[in-house]
């Protein structure tokens, strides 16, 4: 299979860093502002390979290496003028950072089935899934939606709020309802990517597809 890495530099846009760190490793390289209080050592060592994931993206940049604290909200703080995404599974952790998008997102999981007792809750009318590896890439997208969406809104929503239709390793996800500043009917487009035993999710968004009061 094809270096995830580099499948998912291969399908995003310019203006885009890529990095990512292995969450089986020792939890190092953390920066002062960077913490975790009471986190048991596994859930350290994937918030360490996080923050270097991070890193590792903003070399991709060309930025220097900054802290990326953990905000109340528990989502990553990141320098002035970025927007970013991390995320992890038990053996990859991977970052997105930007300097010229509104928001950014990635889920990566598995490439294995949905599990059936979860389709109720990740599934609504709309959504593109016939079978449990579709649904599993309904799930990625809607997480990855939620995140590109949230440096704008700061909103909380579950599921249900995003509809996704698939059209092979192309997906949109579309606002049901209003949430602020995104309206009922606004669309996120975005990319499946496949390698290495796990499928992501990536969204951007623009900085010319919304108006920020």
């Amino acid at each position: 299979m094809p270096d995830l890495a580099a499948a998912l530099q291969a399908v995003l846009p310019a203006g885009v860093g890529v990095g990512w760190a292995d969450p089986k490793a020792t939890a190092t390289g953390l920066l002062p502002g960077e913490s975790l209080p009471g986190a048991v050592p596994a859930r350290l060592a994937e918030f360490a390979a996080g923050r270097r994931a991070a890193r590792a993206a903003l070399r991709d940049l060309g930025w220097s290496a900054m802290a990326v604290p953990m905000g109340p909200d528990r989502a990553p703080v990141w320098p002035a003028g970025l927007v970013g995404s991390i995320s992890h599974s038990s053996s990859r952790c991977v970052a997105i950072v930007s300097a010229v998008h509104l928001g950014l997102g990635i889920d990566l999981e598995p490439d294995n089935p949905l599990e059936p007792d979860l389709w109720p809750e990740v599934l609504g009318a709309g959504d593109s899934a016939d079978s449990g590896l579709m649904a599993k890439a309904v799930f990625c997208a809607k997480e990855a939606a939620y995140k590109a969406q949230y440096p704008q809104s700061r909103a909380l929503f579950g599921f249900e709020v995003l509809r996704v239709v698939m059209d092979a390793d192309l997906f949109t996800a579309t606002f049901r309802r209003d949430i602020p500043p995104f309206p009922s009917g606004f669309v996120i487009a975005g990319r499946i990517v496949r390698a290495q035993g796990h499928v992501a999710a990536l969204c951007w968004l623009p900085s010319q597809v919304l108006k920020i009061p």
